[in-house]
């Protein structure tokens, strides 16, 4: 819900807001708050019906009523109401576009970069804003880590909020003095219209391999691949800028489409901004930038291809806003870490261990291969497939680690309603002989046979998860953190192979 105090005591005329709707019951609507949620929904409210994943806001709007709302909005006419009713042809962008004129449209006053794509957004949007603060500019930031206002961080429930909180923060960021905004567009948000009316600068496409299978939302039945970026391209400015992954097949053919300025960035095709890998270990990495006559070092203790990248778009957004490339390789250099993003855990172990988010086969793979180049002993990796989704690509999942790793222990991720034992199952489709998978459900304990496992020169990873620290079972979230789990495992001295012939499961 959104409330302001600081409107007219009228508010906001909801016909001038979105015009081309049809108005029932009243000459005009006056709102100063809105909701979709029925549940949230206070007297004086203005109640958007909304078409979601499960369930239809359209069949809430006596509840909603009931509870004081003072008029809807809707995309079909609701018989029989005691308010005013205006009907519009998509709820989605009605909601998102009222929530931005509540908050003053703040996306209009600042240097919006939005970072979209299959792999690497929360890293990006990360190097950004260090690349922006770098510069002496204060720069607010919303993405899978958490949301920051420029001064207060919180933590995320999901990497792109909803329209309201959206709003709001953008407006505090503004408020607070900041200049910038990098922010985290999640698939199934821009397909879900949740990103509607956020006004980009910059339109950062990471890459397209790898989409998500499950981004279509609500009543959307178009392909991710195609319509996320024309839709983020949509919200750029008349000046904006596209920045572009030019070793990425569909990101090369988006090219020759836009209509804006475009920036690429690649390590094989020729690009704008390329790179030179130096030297790569377990701890860290050293590269080329090279842009123009220009070329600088970058020593980063987060390893892989996939991560220079992510640097490299990074560097690519610094350029739009004329930030020097000394500057810009500082900013990167200060991020040495991401929290669950191939996040090394050490305790003294003497094989390499790492956490990572990546579940889908694109982004294990990545990690897998930037960890293989590292690794002298064996490769081992702990992995699952989140419930309720991507299932077309769980099998593709368990073929890219298998074509990767030694050893494959497949566990729970987030099974959330579905049977673990079916996304197992599916996981086992893509992987066939000579490989000879172990399946332990219980997460803690397919960590714990991972690092009994593991032997001096050994590398394991515990992918798919990353940073969260809950596992979602059933409907209900507990308590679980992969790093707690393996950094207790290996302080209790239960690691070594003298435990890991006992522990395998079927």
């Amino acid at each position: 819900m959104q409330k302001h105090g600081l409107l007219k005591v009228h508010g906001l005329p909801l016909t001038e807001i979105l015009p081309g709707g049809r108005l029932f019951g009243a000459d005009e609507i006056w709102f100063t708050s809105c909701t979709s949620d029925v549940h949230q929904c206070h007297e004086g409210d203005l109640y958007v019906a909304i078409l979601g994943e499960s369930d239809d806001g359209h069949l809430k709007v006596n509840e909603a009523i009931e509870q004081g709302a003072s008029a809807i909005v809707t995309e079909r006419l609701i018989p029989a109401q005691s308010v005013p009713q205006y009907i519009v042809a998509d709820t989605r962008i009605a909601y998102a576009n009222m929530c931005h004129a509540l908050s003053g449209f703040p996306s209009r006053r600042l240097n919006v970069v939005g970072v979209a794509g299959s792999e690497g957004k929360t890293t990006t949007t990360c190097l950004i804003q260090s690349i922006i603060r770098s510069a002496g500019l204060q720069s607010g930031i919303l993405n899978g880590l958490g949301y920051c206002d420029g001064a207060k961080t919180v933590p995320s429930e999901a990497a792109t909020p909803g329209p309201a909180v959206f709003a709001d923060y953008l407006a505090r960021m503004r408020a607070g003095g900041c200049s910038h905004a990098v922010v985290e567009l999640e698939d199934r948000a821009i397909v879900g219209k949740r990103t509607a009316d956020v006004e980009l600068d910059v339109a950062c496409i990471t890459a397209c391999r790898g989409a998500d299978s499950s981004a279509s939302e609500g009543n959307e039945s178009e392909n991710g691949i195609d319509v996320i970026p024309s839709r983020i391209f949509e919200q750029l400015r008349p000046e904006g800028l596209v920045v572009i992954n030019a070793d990425d097949p569909t990101c090369r053919m988006l090219e020759d489409e836009l209509h804006h300025p475009v920036l690429t960035f690649g390590l094989e095709q020729p690009a704008v901004l390329t790179a030179t890998l130096l030297e790569r270990v377990a701890s860290e990495q050293t590269f080329l930038i090279h842009w123009g006559n220009e070329t600088i070092p970058v020593r980063t203790h987060m390893i892989g291809d996939h991560h220079i990248y992510d640097c490299l778009a990074a560097a690519a957004v610094g350029l739009a806003y004329g930030i020097e490339l000394e500057t810009i390789v500082r900013g990167i250099e200060r991020v040495d870490r991401m929290p669950g993003h191939l996040e090394r855990i050490e305790c003294g172990q003497p094989f390499s261990l790492f956490v990572d988010g990546g579940h889908t086969p694109a982004a294990v793979g990545s990690a897998l291969q930037a960890l293989r180049e590292t690794t002298r002993g064996k490769l081992i990796c702990v992995f699952g497939a989140p419930g309720e989704r991507d299932r077309d690509l769980r099998s593709q999942l368990g073929a890219a680690v298998a074509e990767w790793a030694d050893q494959l222990i497949i566990t729970d991720g987030n099974p959330a309603r579905e049977d673990s034992m079916q996304i197992a199952g599916d996981i086992l489709q893509g992987i066939s002989d000579p490989c000879d998978p172990r399946v332990e459900l219980d997460r803690a304990s397919a960590i714990e046979i991972a690092l009994a496992t593991a032997e001096a020169g050994d590398c394991v990873l515990i992918s798919g998860r990353g940073h969260q620290s809950w596992q979602l079972v059933g409907t209900r979230r507990f308590p679980f953190d992969d790093r707690d789990v393996a950094r207790r495992c290996l302080q209790s001295g239960r690691w070594g192979p003298s435990l890991g012939g006992e522990k395998r499961a079927a």
